[in-house]
């Protein structure tokens, strides 16, 4: 069975993903206001992007190697909500499925994603 790194489409295929991801979050009325402000500084989008392309990578099997901080560290201080976390989610998922992810990797992501959410929401 291939890995999950490989179902995503590797690195090409996941740095399409989170491309994605990053858009959706701008468009999604529940979370926009948090990313906006990131949109007067395109390095820090990037950055963003790489943290996330190395986070999505490391953990699904690929070998990438994910330097940045904790998802603990990364959101306290910030009270995301249940709300927020599910718009988050949202987005994912629309995302992947718009990719083709098939049904399988998409439970897979999802799994990984619900283990983190106590570290994110209220932090």
């Amino acid at each position: 069975m291939n890995t999950l790194y490989e179902r995503l489409g590797g690195a090409a295929g996941i740095a399409s993903i989170v491309d994605d991801i990053v858009a959706a979050h701008l468009n999604n009325p529940v979370i926009k206001a948090r990313f906006l402000p990131y949109l007067d500084r395109p390095e820090r989008v990037e950055e963003i992007k790489k943290h996330n392309r190395d986070f999505l990578g490391a953990g699904s099997g690929g070998p990438e190697k994910y330097t940045g901080r904790s998802m603990l560290e990364t959101h306290r201080g910030m009270n995301i909500s249940e709300a927020e976390y599910m718009a988050v989610m949202d987005d994912i998922m629309a995302v992947l499925e718009k990719h083709g992810i098939d049904e399988s990797a998409r439970k897979d992501v999802l799994a990984i994603t619900f283990a983190l959410k106590g570290d994110v929401i209220r932090q």
